[in-house]
């Protein structure tokens, strides 16, 4: 390789040292930012979110194994679906100005089938998300007496602890899956 050759390849490295960046600043010049969500539709999105998981489970698991227990004393699948539902309402209830459920599992001695559990899935995130959609921003701020703790709470953080809630449960089913020799529907390739 001459003097030249070897110069020419120094000056198009430098050349592409100095212009990558510009490059990538063009394309975000282009393209700006989308908006930060408000925080009704932060929570919105991710009631939501965990919502679209619980139903995907409650329409795809076979209803042959709607009463699997990986151990006696722990709660069946279906019971685990009704069970983060049925907690759904100790949000949705006080927002849309309705009293808190006065027991924990209400529709587990109701709903037995795997077509009525899973309308009840989607009944359940469908009312949080059109509370949340009627409180609006101002609304998730407004504060309630949790009468579980005795002490205030807003809405918005209350509707967050019942997310967090069904995250814990849609874990415990993944578990339901997988003893089972199943791929959950989240963790299967995407088409």
């Amino acid at each position: 390789m001459t003097y030249r050759h070897r110069l020419a390849g120094v000056v198009l490295a430098m050349g592409m040292v100095v212009a990558l960046p510009g490059l990538g600043q063009e394309a975000a010049k282009k393209e700006a930012p989308k908006a930060a969500l408000s925080p009704s539709q932060a929570v919105l999105e991710q009631w939501n979110e965990v919502g679209r998981k619980l139903i995907a489970m409650a329409e795809d698991f076979p209803e042959d194994k709607y009463e699997y227990k990986p151990r006696p004393e722990q709660r069946s699948f279906r019971e685990q679906l009704l069970h983060a539902c049925d907690s759904n309402y100790f949000f949705t209830n006080p927002a849309m100005g309705k009293p808190m459920p006065t027991e924990e599992d209400p529709s587990k001695n109701k709903l037995k089938t795997k077509a009525e559990v899973a309308a009840y899935v989607k009944k359940s995130f469908a009312d949080g998300a059109a509370a949340i959609k009627a409180k609006g921003d101002a609304g998730m701020s407004e504060t309630i007496v949790d009468p579980y703790g005795n002490r205030q709470v807003r809405l918005g953080d209350l509707a967050y602890e019942l997310i967090e809630h069904s995250g814990e449960h849609y874990g415990q089913l993944v578990l339901y899956y997988r003893v089972n020799g199943m791929v959950p529907p989240e963790s299967r390739p995407k088409k």
